[in-house]
């Protein structure tokens, strides 16, 4: 997958080592030098079988991340069922904000989710965020709950 987005910037599917340094140097960015989370539980098992989607500016620099887990992998993340993905780790870097790339990776994501016959996408949001998952057509369920020592809670779109 391959989609230009406008001149600014790209999405594609990270599918070579280059591109997988710039994803979890997007979320090192976001995650662990913003946010404050333990490196050591920002990179995870799950990320050796996700379909991680890469957003880069024009001339190469990474801007934003998400990823998708599918199968045994996002039942163990989420506990739902096989048939819904588990999207995750979505990070935008602070200069890229603002710019539609976080609502540009949700779709891509969305749309990997498709190819795999997926009927819905969950996710674990940071409940600052809830606002912008809402209006990609998300729909927040069950109690808040800590990730990180950030406050989250479940959401859910079908597809």
């Amino acid at each position: 997958m391959s989609a230009d987005h406008g001149a600014e910037h790209t999405l594609r599917i990270a599918e070579d080592p280059a591109d997988l340094e710039a994803c979890f140097a997007v979320r090192k960015e976001v995650f662990v030098r913003e946010q404050g989370v333990d490196e050591a539980i920002e990179y995870d098992e799950y990320d050796a079988v996700a379909v991680h989607v890469l957003a880069v500016r024009a001339d190469g620099v990474p801007l934003g991340t998400g990823r998708l887990l599918t199968g045994a992998a996002a039942v163990a993340k989420t506990g739902v069922d096989a048939s819904v993905g588990s999207l995750g780790r979505l990070a935008v870097s602070r200069e890229a904000r603002g710019l539609g790339i976080g609502a540009a990776l949700v779709r891509a994501i969305e749309d990997a989710a498709r190819a795999r016959g997926l009927a819905a996408v969950d996710l674990h949001a940071q409940t600052q965020a809830l606002g912008f998952y809402e209006r990609l057509g998300y729909e927040a369920y069950g109690p808040e709950f800590p990730d990180a020592g950030i406050p989250h809670r479940s959401m859910r779109r079908a597809l």
